[in-house]
């Protein structure tokens, strides 16, 4: 038997870095929720003046997942 080159595209390449960059962000993004969400529940059954600041730091983490959204657009040249 001969052997089969295998070829492959650039896009599809890019695609699937893109894919993995996402994932990976998106996996962290949920893994920092679940501590910081679960402490700041915490805290504000203790003392609800920090409500406020329970909202911010359930934010916080989802920076990670905007920032997997700008590597994944760079990866694909958009």
């Amino acid at each position: 038997m001969a052997a089969e080159t295998v070829m492959f595209s650039e896009v599809g390449l890019k695609a699937i870095g893109a894919g993995i960059a996402l994932g990976l962000a998106a996996i962290g993004t949920g893994m920092g929720q679940k501590n910081t969400l679960a402490a700041a529940i915490g805290a504000v059954s203790e003392n609800p003046k920090l409500m406020g600041r329970a909202i911010l730091f359930a934010v916080l983490p989802e920076t990670i997942l905007i920032f997997g959204f700008v590597v994944a657009f760079l990866i694909m040249g958009m």
